[in-house]
């Protein structure tokens, strides 16, 4: 079977939904330029990319209409290249990786691009919801539709997990990203994106126009501390999860050029990474949070490896609460987890988080001398989802 190699990536910066960078910046605008420059990245030429898979989380208005298709064209690439949107909620960007990878190893293709976009600013508010609700599941799995929030509520009570100890990860979190920051451990995955962003006057209510260049990821809060997270008030009353402790609403796209590994090395690409394999797994909706938990055993068994075995780990914070249980429950060591700080500091488009960290697993993987990385996260509606990467040629 053939090896599929990850030959370039890039991202946007990850902006603030409705207040950030892109607030009025059109899905097709934010995909259509990372995926030029990871074509350009990785010296190919336009025509030689068979397909665009592009995952997404709400995969309408901005980011509808087959938005992989729309962003291939806006990056410039022929009509010939073509184009396909794919929705696993948080972990749509990875998903779209593994996709592309197995039609590389399966002799489908040679050449893909793979990643992932949301723009939540223009689409959040809006989403349709007319019959969201199929009859039959309402009655005997209501979970299915709890909010994400509520879900994360569940999981710290089931398994006592406490608000000092959610607080306690999300500082680190922030601390991580602020030294990652301020090393340029995220420069090389970022192309920065030019912007209108929609500014309000807080007195007049007039809306205006600014031009701006985001370079950096703009949600982390270097000047958080334990005092101020702990004066949060909770979301839900009575409950342990804040604004503080949970990761951002944010806007942004990534994207990854996916090869057969023998024509990369041939033509003397520089290799990110190899991808190794891919697992998924179901649980119960209301805990859905701590699908990490099913997914990464699945993954390792596959290779015959142990948690031991892994140099670095992406573990999406979509909460704090299901971040610290997934760790405690699989010992993976604090230092190799999220070592650069992850959603909770950086933001969270929901499409576009899994290829964010596929690419920064990789950037980062290199720079430690990793063998092994993992990428892994929980999916609403009861899902966990997990990649092995073996790092570098």
């Amino acid at each position: 079977m053939q090896e599929a190699a990850i030959v370039a990536t890039a991202r946007t910066p990850i902006g603030k939904a409705f207040r950030g960078a892109f607030n009025a910046t059109h899905g097709a605008t934010m995909a259509g330029h990372v995926i030029e420059h990871a074509v350009s990245r990785a010296g190919l030429a336009g025509q030689e990319i068979e397909d665009v898979i592009l995952g997404c989380g709400f995969p309408e208005a901005a980011t509808g209409f087959n938005i992989a298709r729309q962003s291939a064209l806006r990056a410039g690439l022929p009509v010939t290249t073509a184009g396909v949107t794919v929705n696993r909620y948080c972990s749509s960007g990875l998903q779209t990786i593994a996709m592309a990878a197995q039609s590389v190893m399966a002799g489908d293709s040679d050449i893909l691009v793979a990643g992932g976009v949301e723009q939540i600013s223009l689409v959040q508010a809006k989403l349709n919801s007319a019959d969201r609700e199929e009859a039959w599941l309402a009655e005997n799995v209501p979970a299915l539709h709890m909010p994400m929030l509520e879900t994360a509520e569940v999981v710290s009570k089931r398994y006592a997990v406490s608000r000092d100890a959610q607080d306690d990860y999300a500082l680190e979190s922030q601390r991580r990203t602020a030294e990652g920051q301020r090393l340029g451990r995220f420069d090389a995955e970022i192309a920065p994106l030019p912007s209108q962003m929609m500014v309000k006057d807080k007195e007049t209510g007039v809306v205006s126009s600014k031009s701006v260049t985001l370079t950096k990821d703009e949600g982390n809060r270097p000047e958080t501390t334990a005092e101020g997270l702990s004066s949060l008030k909770p979301v839900i009353e009575g409950g342990t999860i804040t604004a503080g402790n949970a990761s951002q609403l944010s806007d942004g796209a990534s994207a990854a050029v996916v090869m057969n590994a023998d024509e990369a090395s041939r033509r003397g690409f520089d290799i990110l990474g190899r991808f190794k394999g891919f697992a998924i797994a179901g649980l119960e909706p209301d805990e859905m949070g701590i699908g990490p938990v099913y997914a990464i055993p699945k993954l390792l068994k596959r290779f015959d490896l142990g948690i031991e075995d892994i140099d670095l780990w992406e573990l999406n914070e979509a909460f704090a609460v299901q971040v610290v249980y997934c760790r405690d429950k699989l010992g993976i060591p604090n230092d190799r987890l999220n070592v650069n700080g992850g959603s909770i500091s950086i933001g969270h488009p929901f499409g576009m988080s899994g290829a964010r960290m596929t690419g920064h697993i990789l950037h980062e993987g290199r720079r430690r001398g990793a063998k092994y990385a993992v990428v892994t996260m929980c999916i609403g509606g009861g899902q966990g989802a997990a990649a092995l990467f073996e790092v570098g040629g």
